[in-house]
């Protein structure tokens, strides 16, 4: 009850009302910081076990048309390795196409590199293109026999 003559004493201006007698004190516990320098690290990991391997496919692809686009990038989604011709393409339409898929790529995380002029090949992430593909058909030629 005195509670309340306390709250009806403030309110009418007589007394000043102190709220810190309501509450509990508590104990101040220190937090130990951790270390701002503490850094995360990415691994990229390029290692496919050697039986895993055999389910992997290689797609060419020669599209006619800007609609066949979103066909290439879809077989990226599901980690195809694929090969681009552009060859028969006019070229703002080879530019489109090329443009929808090195989009798609970049999303991906992907690789992309270039055998010809109008040639690449795509790789998803988990596969790693090694060397340059451009040298070693100047050197060897498309057939080595």
């Amino acid at each position: 009850m005195s509670g309340f003559m306390d709250k009806l004493k403030y309110f009418i201006g007589i007394d000043d009302l102190d709220l810190d007698d309501e509450y509990e004190y508590y104990d101040e516990y220190e937090l130990e910081e951790l270390p701002a320098n503490t850094r995360t690290k990415r691994l990229n990991n390029n290692v496919v076990n050697i039986h895993t391997a055999g389910n992997m496919k290689l797609v060419v692809h020669e599209p006619l048309s800007y609609e066949d686009a979103p066909k290439i990038v879809d077989d990226l989604k599901i980690r195809k390795t694929v090969v681009v011709n552009l060859e028969q393409l006019e070229p703002n339409i080879k530019r489109q196409i090329f443009d929808f898929i090195n989009g798609g790529l970049y999303s991906l995380e992907g690789n992309i590199q270039k055998v010809t002029k109008d040639i690449f090949i795509l790789a998803p992430s988990n596969v790693e293109i090694d060397g340059n593909i451009r040298d070693e058909l100047k050197n060897k030629g498309v057939f080595n026999w």
